[in-house]
């Protein structure tokens, strides 16, 4: 199986929005998961340059995007993609 990567955007926008308040996933995460889940604070993801509404904040997990992400939705999307393959 291959790794699975959270990348959690901390730019501006995002992190006024709630992001600030992921930043738990990056001690969530490695408990839960181990080495079958890795994340990431990142610079920016660059969607809410690419959309006309804003969803902040963004997580990706792998290539799915996250919109108003919460600790809930990412780790649900987390378990979705380690039971689904």
């Amino acid at each position: 199986m291959n790794t699975i990567t959270v990348k959690i955007c901390m730019g501006t926008t995002c992190f006024v929005m709630g992001a600030s308040s992921l930043q738990e996933l990056t001690d969530i995460i490695p408990s839960r998961y181990g080495e079958k889940v890795e994340v990431q604070g990142v610079p920016c993801l660059e969607f809410c340059n690419a959309s006309t509404e804003a969803r902040a904040p963004y997580v990706t997990v792998d290539d799915k995007v996250v919109m108003n992400a919460t600790v809930e939705k990412v780790i649900e999307e987390i378990e979705r993609k380690l039971n689904n393959g």
